[in-house]
């Protein structure tokens, strides 16, 4: 039940975003502007919760290790991402739709958009990227204590990282970028819940794992 009401949390956010992704309009003009702004509104506080599929498994205090180093690089990536993205959906999202929204019936839209399309792209990318060092830093922390179980969901959500820095959530390739990211933090929220299951006494020889269950 542990594993699964984990993977309901972790996996929220992207799926949302994909579901977003398919109604999302195909370009902004006049026609749109408004269904364009409202959605990006609405997301506004979906996309810092991406990263709960990386909190998720790092919820501890981090210890004077190379672990705990890479734990505090994870949340920093983490914080990073959230940031610059959520500059992106505010800038190319709500900031585009209501200028183009409000802009003359006769006059051109490239020189409204374009600008701000241009800043949002670079504070989108780089948002995408702090997030694929905030997986990479993740795998450091776990690898060591939970061995190849976590690399399935790794190496999905590192794709789905890349695919991420210029896709958004546009159909086709975002959406199935955003499904990835629900796919890959489902496998790591899997392969890290075999210790929180069974306990510490997995690192014991059986002998001792039985006495302290039977307080011997």
């Amino acid at each position: 039940m542990l594993t699964i009401r984990r993977i309901a949390l972790v996996t929220a956010a992207p799926l949302l975003l994909s579901a977003a992704g398919i109604a999302h309009p195909h370009g902004l003009s006049r026609s749109t502007a408004a269904d364009w702004t409202h959605l990006h509104i609405a997301l506004l506080p979906v996309f810092p919760l991406l990263t709960v599929g990386l909190l998720v498994p790092l919820w501890h205090r981090p210890r004077l290790s190379l672990a705990g180093f890479a734990t505090v690089v994870a949340w920093a990536g983490a914080f990073v991402y959230a940031a610059f993205y959520t500059g992106l959906d505010a800038v190319a999202g709500i900031a585009a739709g209501t200028a183009v929204e409000h802009a003359g019936e006769t006059g051109s839209l490239g020189p409204v958009k374009r600008p701000l399309y241009d800043t949002g792209e670079v504070l989108g990318q780089a948002g995408a990227y702090a997030l694929i060092g905030a997986i990479a830093a993740t795998a450091v922390v776990l690898l060591p204590k939970h061995g190849v179980r976590v690399l399935p969901g790794t190496v999905v959500l590192l794709a789905a990282g890349w695919s991420f820095v210029d896709s958004h959530i546009f159909w086709p390739r975002g959406v199935w970028t955003m499904l990835g990211f629900a796919l890959g933090f489902a496998l790591l929220a899997w392969g890290t819940t075999g210790r929180e299951r069974f306990g510490e006494t997995d690192m014991l020889p059986r002998h001792a794992a039985g006495d302290l269950r039977t307080g011997g």
